[in-house]
This record gives C-alpha cells, structure tokens and sequence, in this order.
C-alpha cells in the first residue's frame, strides 16, 4: 500500500503507551532546563512528589522518581525488597506478569507463580492458598499486575490484601500500576498497597522515561533490613533533600517539566472526573467491540466485563484473520494507531487504548477509522459499532 510522506489532519493515536500528550506537556518539556544550583529545580521536584501523591493514594512514606521506564520501576523494587535466594510471589495475570517474573529470576530470586486462565482475572484464592502453604513465611512479597496492558484484564487489588490478611502472611503486596494510575480507581492506603509502581507514558501523559514507584514505612523498613548491594535504584539514598542524590545524577528536567504540567491538568479537571470520564470512554469502546463480535471475527479476549479495564480493550482475531496487517491498514489508510497483541496474542489481536488525554470525539474518530479498515478489510464484523458507542455515551451523560 502507498504511503504518503504526509498525511492531512490529525491522526489518532490509541495505543496503551505511549498516549496523546498534552500541548501544555509538550510546551512544558520544551522549556530550557536550570542549572543544578537552581532552587527552582528542587522546586519542581517537591511539586511532582506532591502532586503524586493523591494520584497513588499515599499519605505518608515516600514517592521516589527514576529516570527509566516501568520495567526499571520493577527493578528498583526487587532489588530494595528481596535479596537473592529470597522468595517472591508473582500474581499470573498475563505477559506482564509473566515479564516480571523473568525480570525477577533474573535477579537470582526465588519465584513462586500462580496459575492464570486466559481471559480471566487472577484469582485471589490460589494467593492464599500459597501463603498459607508457606508456614516459613520465606515469602517476602507478592507482586501484582493492577491492570495486564497486554490482555486488558484488571485485577482487584483489595481482593489480593484480604487474600494476604486471611493467610495471616506477612508479605508485603506490590502493585504494578502503570496502565492503571490516573485512569483506574486505586489507593495505597485504602486498598492496601505497601509499593506501587507507574510509569509516565500512559494515563499520566508525559513522554516515557519516567518510573514512579510509591513506598510506605513497612516496605521502607524491609529495604533497610535487604543486604542486596544496590546503588542507582537504593531508596534510602534517594531520599536525600538533595536533587542530584534523589536522581543518583543530573535529573531528568524535561520529563518533570512535563510531569508537573501533566499532573497540574489532572488535578484542574478533578482526579474524580479523570477516573469517570475513563470509564464512560471504555464503556463506549466495549460498547462498540461487543457490536462488532456479533460478525463471529472479532471478540473480547478478558471474558469477565467486570475485569475488562478502563486503559485498554483487547480484541482476539478468528484464525485466518492477520491483526497486524488490520493495524497496518488502520495507521497508514485511516490514521488510527493501535496496538498489536503480545506475547501468545500476538498477531492473534489488536488492542485499542482509551487512556490519557483523549475525549468522545476522539474515541469516536477511532472506532470510525477501525470500522472503516475492517471494512476495507473484508473482515466481518457486526455493524453498528459506533452507533453503539455513542448510545454508551449519551447514556452515561443522563
């Protein structure tokens, strides 16, 4: 297919991560940096930690920012909480689940994994189980994907801390937020969470480079007891008054100018009406996605509604039917970016993201462009998708 050297209007972008950034964002990251001696740079630093506070849910403890992605989050984590030959519990959720148990053994834990059904949320009661099974408690923590970016699967936090709490275990819980916060409901404190990591790229609308790991007084006192030999991603040595020590180096100026800018929008249009307007947006594109099932190519890969997220919807493909080659189709002829499925999923789905600074009219230039390109396709698909979106949202605006 011809691709032009340039494309007219505006092209859509609906992937997980990275998401539609914000021109108060991108003006922000664009602003020249100040030197290191600057007052305003710890200035800025101290607003980005506050300001993610209530976003985390997390009153007290600490909020630590690295200049890495999610996964370096993870890394930060392990190494503060677990030393090798110690033991850890990883949640079966997906491929991310999945990621952070490779991420973790590779570190020289020990990893026990539960069991997960494809297209189903993690099941709280194998956790118990698992604790109860570890009369030792050598079991230092129990790692769980909030929201699987790759299946679109959520998982109930709460459910987790009760499953923690009826095992009588001592294991702190850890929550992989980053396709969750600012789009999900979640609260450290509320819901039990003693870390929580997140990442900039997503719901948060700032360009990737920035993990966010949230931390409590228990977890804080589990690192400072942790023999594992750490540097770059050590905690205690972050929470220096000092930017250059907090960033163990030069800070990552651009990124928190954004960071600032970005959470700054958040709290102007109201963390609550963040969270609702997610959710009216997700039941628009499942709206949509269940329409379009009823041609029998096309479905939802989380089979539980309740567990579908707010972040991003998975779609299977039928056999025979190349989701990459749809994803082609939607980007270069109908300027639709989505994403493709991962790990088993891939080339089996497509994934539609429906976080961070988007509204219902770009929600519904998306849905159009992907009927279009299922159109073109030939791919069958129950008509009426977009209708059926916008019903969704006339609905949640009565």
């Amino acid at each position: 297919m011809f691709t032009p050297t340039r494309r007219s209007g505006i092209s859509f972008l609906h992937s997980p991560g990275p998401t539609p950034i914000p021109k108060e964002v991108t003006d922000a990251m664009s602003r020249q940096p100040m030197e290191l001696g600057d007052p305003g740079v710890d200035a800025l630093i101290a607003t980005c930690e506050t300001q993610l506070r209530p976003v985390l849910g997390l009153e007290g403890g600490d909020v630590f920012l690295f200049n890495s992605n999610g996964h370096g989050g993870w890394e930060a984590t392990i190494a503060n909480l677990a030393a090798p030959g110690q033991c850890v519990l990883i949640v079966g959720s997906g491929t991310f689940s999945d990621a952070w148990a490779e991420h973790a053994d590779a570190m020289g834990l020990k990893v026990v994994r539960t069991d997960w059904q494809e297209g189903l949320p993690a099941d709280p009661k194998e956790v118990e189980a698992a604790l109860r099974a570890d009369d030792k408690h050598q079991i230092v923590a129990v790692f769980l994907v909030h929201t699987d970016t790759a299946s679109g699967v959520t998982n109930d936090v709460k459910a987790f801390r009760a499953a923690i709490d009826a095992a009588g275990h001592p294991a702190l819980l850890v929550a992989d937020v980053v396709a969750s916060l600012g789009a999900a409901p979640f609260s450290m404190q509320e819901m039990g969470v003693n870390v929580a990591i997140g990442a900039s790229q997503k719901a948060l609308m700032v360009a990737s480079g920035l993990a966010i790991v949230g931390v409590d007084e228990r977890a804080m006192e589990v690192s400072r007891r942790n023999t594992t030999p750490r540097y770059y991603w050590d905690w205690e040595r972050r929470r220096s008054p000092l930017s250059y020590r907090k960033f163990c180096g030069t800070p990552p100026q651009a990124l928190l100018m954004g960071l600032e800018a970005s959470l700054g929008l958040i709290h102007r249009e109201g963390l609550n009406e963040v969270l609702a307007r997610h959710r009216r947006l997700a039941t628009a594109v499942q709206a949509a996605v269940s329409r379009w099932s009823e041609g029998g190519a096309l479905d939802f890969f989380v089979k539980v509604p309740e567990a579908r997220s707010v972040s991003v919807t998975t779609v299977r493909v039928a056999p025979g039917i190349d989701a990459e080659a749809l994803r082609t189709l939607a980007r270069d002829r109908f300027q639709v970016g989505i994403a493709g499925g991962l790990g088993q999923m891939g080339g089996k789905a497509f994934r539609i993201g429906h976080l961070g600074d988007i509204n219902a009219p770009t929600v519904l230039g998306c849905l159009a462009g992907l009927e279009a390109a299922l159109s073109y396709a030939g791919i069958p698909y129950g008509r009426g998708g977009v209708d059926a979106a916008v019903r969704a949202l006339s609905l949640a605006s009565e």
